[in-house]
């Protein structure tokens, strides 16, 4: 079993960074895939991007060019540096992870309890 902790989220202006931190409670060298979450109130739980042991990066097309999604094996935390952040971008980010691959939130087999990101305008 590994547990999932994020850190990092909080208030932020438009147009600002943030750097959200994922830390898990065992090693992460057998962890194929994570990934970054986010739900925003009324709406679906939606990828944000994912990252395989090896370092292949996937990102949903809202956050391509300004968000990058990174992982420490040898400190078994996964990172996700926001800039340029939008209003829209507000909602609670949650870390997964799956020793396999995932296709879909589904097949992430450990979740964190998220933390909230809020960019005012």
């Amino acid at each position: 079993q590994v547990q999932l902790v994020e850190s990092g989220g909080g208030l932020v202006q438009a147009g600002g960074s943030l750097r959200l931190s994922c830390a898990a409670s065992a090693s992460i060298f057998t962890i194929n895939h994570m990934g970054w979450y986010r739900q925003a109130p009324g709406k679906q739980r939606e990828l944000v991007a994912d990252i395989t042991r090896g370092g292949s990066t996937n990102y949903a097309d809202s956050v391509k060019g300004r968000f990058t999604i990174s992982r420490d094996n040898a400190k078994n935390t996964m990172y996700l540096q926001m800039n340029s952040l939008k209003p829209e971008d507000t909602a609670t980010y949650y870390c997964a992870a799956t020793r396999g691959f995932a296709l879909t939130p589904r097949d992430m087999n450990y979740w964190g309890k998220g933390t909230l990101v809020t960019v005012s305008s």
